[in-house]
């Protein structure tokens, strides 16, 4: 049997696995910080959610998503966003929910495509969305919480990427511009774009192809036909970015890649990795996504952050991983008396909250102290026949070597890390 695991996805065992825990705890602790509620929602949709929100000629309809029937004849798909779910589960339990209804996810996402480094298959998500805001505030909170998100873990070397892309009042008079310009330089354009360009136009605008940048270049773009609130809307944005001290840049051809955004859309763009992988993350404001699930007029703004990506900038920034709780103390018994003291003693410092392990049966003294140094424990604590008797330990660290004496009704509160609380 072949042990690796699908194409496309990863095994994330220590120390990967820990310092994925670590960005995970952050997100949290920020988003939570920030007024967000946790959210789960199923990791399988009906298939008509992603179908009727992202539109049939997005790249996630046509080409991503993992769809399959179940055995009534059901058309399911894996998760491949966390919007559209997160707003069929708010129409579906509205009645029920504040408003604002602040919202933040950590959860895995579905997409079919050529596995290379920084995309994956599956990869893992940090979403948040402020849903029944139609203030600009909500907007720059969005984006200043992955701002947060990303400098908390190091990273500098960023840009954010900003534009508004109008809504259905000014989008619609736009389009027939941008389709009446693409059908002036539909021959400069890539096959795939060549042909259906009128079925999305704005697709063009996001094309990598070096010939679509060409003809983008001098396309019209929506931010000069903006109507009056919609560039109202933006401008608010744009000043409440620069009071919370972020200079984004105008980027005037950047559209999102799903129907139901309108208005503000962002990217946070790494200076570090390959042109394939800068984009850390992106979102937007989705006022329409609502309206499309059949449900009422419910504005909405948000993002989804690749976790995965976030710790390849960080190695490519040079930075350190994410530091990952060390295990306290692995309690190392030898004897008959000692092993039992052992056992009781990592009991006693589990309940006062410092963590403790030890080994499972009878081991030898050197191999206690192998399974500590690859359990990669700060202390080692020695209990035998002399120790159980004199109510004491010897407590080695393990990144010296040095050992000292101690009695053991002091041993939780010598090795509580600085800073943690019981």
């Amino acid at each position: 049997m072949d042990l690796t695991p699908p194409r496309g996805t990863q095994d994330f065992l220590p120390p990967a696995g820990d310092q994925l825990k670590v960005l995970y705890d952050a997100a949290s602790n920020l988003a939570e910080l920030h007024g967000f509620r946790y959210v789960e929602t199923p990791d399988i949709e009906h298939t008509e959610l992603f179908a009727a929100t992202s539109g049939q000629t997005s790249d996630i309809v046509s080409k991503e998503m993992y769809t399959f029937k179940d055995r009534s004849g059901r058309s399911l798909t894996l998760r491949p966003e966390g919007t559209a779910p997160v707003m069929r589960a708010y129409l579906a339990h509205r009645p029920d929910l504040p408003s604002p209804f602040k919202a933040y996810y950590l959860t895995r996402m579905f997409r079919y495509g050529r596995p290379q480094r920084g995309r994956y298959r599956e990869h893992r998500q940090f979403g948040i969305e402020v849903v029944g805001v139609e203030e600009p505030g909500a907007d720059v909170e969005v984006i200043s919480v992955g701002d947060r998100f990303l400098r908390g873990q190091g990273l500098s070397r960023y840009r954010v990427e900003i534009n508004s892309i109008g809504d259905g009042e000014c989008r619609p008079a736009y389009r027939e511009l941008l389709v009446s310009y693409l059908e002036e330089h539909a021959g400069e354009l890539r096959d795939e774009h060549r042909d259906r360009f009128r079925d999305n136009p704005l697709r063009v605008l996001d094309c990598k192809d070096e010939a679509c940048r060409r003809v983008s270049a001098g396309a019209p773009t929506m931010i000069d036909h903006l109507c009056g609130p919609c560039r109202q809307h933006f401008d608010g944005v744009l000043a409440g970015l620069k009071r919370e001290g972020i200079d984004p840049v105008v980027a005037p051809t950047m559209v999102r890649g799903l129907d139901y955004y309108t208005r503000t859309a962002f990217e946070f763009v790494s200076e570090v990795l390959s042109e394939a992988q800068a984009t850390l993350f992106g979102g937007g404001r989705y006022d329409g996504l609502a309206e499309a699930l059949g449900g009422p007029h419910v504005p909405g703004v948000g993002y989804g952050l690749g976790l995965e990506r976030v710790l390849i900038a960080m190695e490519d920034e040079g930075l350190e991983p994410p530091a990952v709780r060390a295990l306290d103390a692995f309690v190392v018994g030898f004897g008959h008396a000692g092993r039992a003291t052992a056992t009781n003693l990592a009991r006693s410092l589990r309940d006062a909250g410092i963590s403790a392990a030890s080994a499972y049966g009878d081991r030898p003294l050197k191999a206690q102290f192998r399974m500590a140094d690859r359990a990669g424990a700060r202390f080692g604590v020695v209990v035998g026949e002399r120790e159980a008797a004199a109510g004491t330990v010897t407590v080695r660290r393990m990144s010296d070597g040095s050992e000292e004496e101690m009695p053991m009704s002091e041993l939780a509160t010598r090795l509580r890390p600085e800073g943690r609380a019981r």
